[in-house]
């Protein structure tokens, strides 16, 4: 057992106490937000080009993670370091962009050089600071003020309950902007392609069966050749098609062990199919057909466009090769 090195000090009363601390300023900051979100939300959702986040110290370090978020939401955005700026990185800030500061007193120096330039170029500039009467705030176009509330810290000096609020307060502005846009899973999906986001977001399509690669029969074709097609096919079931070569049914592994006899072989693929098999459209997930099979007790569904022309085919193999997870 670890031995404890503070006997006389309370470490999970004061570890709780910092906590509730920050939840009060959480509280106070959602009590606070004003019709200035909205315009600032309004700058952003105007922005040309790209959301420049830039700050200081622990700002910084928030505006790091907001940038990210910014971009992962399909905003193009970028952190800037103010002391950068002033070497050169201001090039990088141009007339279409809008650049969002963080400081909580206002008086950063070193992002002094970065709000005249912003001024004169006209480039729009929300401010988050506690500081309605800082440089920052008399030149920013909009002001997100965070409420005054005591830092966490047990002397009251280190940033946490402000940086909290600093970065669910940005948290705020990405996810509702990117709410009021109607961004929807696929679009995310294309800015995370990787990992357990990724796999949970892949689309039918992308592991799909295409329709020139399935196996298929005709309705008139024998079962002992048909149980050879789709061995050769490896999905566990072929697709069966009429003389015009329209699709009109699925046999599957499942449907031979429930028509298994001896008269078995010598049966037509249209007496052993299923008719009007499940089918599901090319763009939804991955993880919704494979739910769907598993609610159906089935193995495979048909693929269709959003004209429901046959394109494919998707079998719950191919999903859980892909790492999808009904779960995620």
């Amino acid at each position: 057992m670890t031995e404890n090195r503070f006997p006389h000090f309370d470490v999970l009363a004061e570890a709780r106490r910092v906590i509730a601390c920050e939840r009060d300023g959480l509280s106070a900051l959602a009590e606070t937000l004003s019709e200035a979100f909205v315009k600032a939300l309004g700058l952003l959702a105007n922005c040309e080009g790209k959301i420049i986040l830039t700050g200081m110290g622990k700002s910084g370090h928030i505006g790091k993670k907001a940038a990210a978020t910014f971009a992962s939401t399909g905003m193009p955005s970028i952190f800037i370091h103010p002391a950068e700026a002033s070497h050169g990185d201001l090039g990088m800030i141009s007339d279409q962009d809008c650049v969002i500061a963080l400081s909580n007193s206002g008086e950063t120096r070193e992002l002094s050089d970065l709000i005249s330039y912003c001024h004169g170029q006209n480039i729009p500039l929300i401010a988050v600071t506690q500081n309605s009467n800082s440089h920052l705030a008399r030149y920013a176009t909009e002001v997100l003020l965070l409420p005054k509330c005591a830092e966490a810290c047990s002397i009251k000096l280190a940033p946490s309950t402000s940086s909290t609020m600093m970065l669910a307060l940005l948290d705020s502005l990405a996810l509702t902007l990117h709410a009021a846009k109607g961004f929807t899973p696929k679009d995310f999906k294309r800015f995370h392609p990787g990992g357990k986001l990724g796999s949970a977001l892949v689309c039918v399509r992308d592991i799909m069966v295409p329709k020139d690669k399935m196996p298929l029969v005709t309705e008139t074709t024998v079962m002992s050749d048909v149980v050879v097609t789709m061995s050769q096919g490896r999905l566990g079931c072929v697709a069966v098609a009429d003389c015009y070569g329209k699709l009109i049914g699925l046999i599957t592994d499942g449907d031979l062990r429930r028509n298994m006899n001896s008269a078995l072989l010598e049966k037509k693929a249209s007496e052993v199919m299923t008719k009007n098999p499940k089918c599901i459209d090319k763009d939804d997930l991955a993880a919704d057909a494979l739910r769907e099979m598993r609610t159906q007790k089935i193995t495979a569904l048909l693929v269709e466009d959003k004209d429901q022309n046959l394109v494919g085919l998707i079998d719950i193999h191919k999903c859980l090769n892909a790492g999808i997870d009904t779960a995620t």
